[in-house]
């Protein structure tokens, strides 16, 4: 019995990989840049700046994760 033919998704439009690429690039950067961060005020609920920020990445990140996502399903769907 013969395989059915592969079906290979479309290709993105340059402006959603570079969409996506920002998108994903984003959370990197802002966590591998640590002397931006490495401080301790201002504190939020106690919390030293170094600690919250990171948190507020943890967070933030499968956000901009989604986002690249969605981009990526929306734009191969040809909408």
């Amino acid at each position: 019995m013969p395989m059915p033919p592969v079906q290979r998704p479309t290709r993105l439009s340059t402006g959603a990989t570079v969409l996506v690429a920002v998108l994903l690039i984003i959370p990197l950067v802002a966590l591998a840049a640590v002397p931006i961060y490495s401080r301790e005020t201002p504190e939020l609920w106690g919390f030293p700046f170094f600690y919250w920020y990171q948190l507020l990445w943890v967070l933030l990140t499968p956000l901009f994760t989604y986002v690249a996502y969605a981009v990526i399903k929306r734009s191969r769907s040809g909408r």
